[in-house]
Parts: C-alpha cells; structure tokens; sequence
C-alpha cells in the first residue's frame, strides 16, 4: 500500500516572524547555534566541503534563504559555479572527489533518515575516506544546517537579492 501526501501550495511568501526577532528569542540557544559553527570551522573538514554539504541539505529541504547564503559562501570559498550547479545531480557528475561523494551522501542519508535510515553502504563509505572524527564533525555540520533550515522555512526568512 502506498501513501501519498498532499503538498500544500504557498503561493504568497510573506515573513512570518522576522529574522532578528527570532534571534533575539532565541536568547543563548543562538549563541550555541552559532558555537558549532565555530567549533567546525576547526575541524579538519575541508571549508568548501562544509559549504557543499550546507548547500546540498538546504537544497533537499527547500531553503531558499540557505541555499542563497551558501551559494554565496561556497563561491566566496573559490567552488566553482559549475560544481554549484551540478550539486542536485552530484551522482552523475564527475567533478567532485571521492571525499565529497561520501559527504554528500552521508548528508542526504542523515537529512533524509526518517524516509530510509542510514544505508550501511553509506556509512561504509564515510569510514573508508573520514576518520572518526571527521565523520562525527561531518554529522555535526548537517545536524546544524538542518536546524539552521528549518528556522530559515518556518519563519520564512527572505533569501537576499543578488
């Protein structure tokens, strides 16, 4: 049996709560939003990496606010537009590294894990190309973006122009 579920269609995209409003609600929880940024910026995480995960997840669930921002971060970063463009079809095409596939996979796996869990093949090859904690920091950067996300939609923060 299959369940189909019916979208809604937005067709008026208005803010819902503007975005320093919400920040100032968040009072302190920001503040540790913006520590696992820090914290990752550490890591050994490559930063264009970072950027395409960030990319990638806000693409898979729909941010137009994250996916303007990160766009924007990962060119800054020198990723090339062409690699950009590409990533909703990152399976097909061969400009990224065996390092970014397994980071792209793991991030839509985790991103998408009440649809499928984490696929063992997906998780083995994260541990073939990141060490431990690399895979725990690279899990860590999409827990953040998904929440990032997810404020960014709720509230419905306006992407900026270009």
């Amino acid at each position: 049996m299959r369940l189909y579920f019916c979208m809604t269609t937005i067709t008026a995209v208005s803010s819902r709560m503007d975005q320093p409003k919400v920040n100032q609600l968040l009072g302190p929880a920001l503040k540790s939003l913006y520590d696992i940024e820090v914290y990752l910026r550490k890591s050994t995480l490559e930063a264009e990496l970072r950027e395409l995960v960030k990319l990638r997840v806000s693409q898979i669930n729909r941010c137009a606010y994250c996916i303007v921002y990160h766009r924007r971060d990962a060119l800054k970063l020198g990723v090339t537009e062409r690699k950009i463009h590409l990533l909703n079809a990152w399976q097909e095409a061969s400009e990224y590294s065996d390092r970014e596939r397994a980071a792209l996979a793991w991030a839509e796996a985790v991103t998408l894990i009440s649809v499928h869990h984490l696929p063992d093949e997906v998780y083995a090859e994260a541990v073939r190309v990141f060490s431990e904690q690399e895979l725990v920091d690279l899990n860590l950067a999409v827990m953040s973006i998904n929440s990032w996300n997810r404020f960014s939609i709720a509230f419905r923060y306006e992407p900026e122009r270009e």
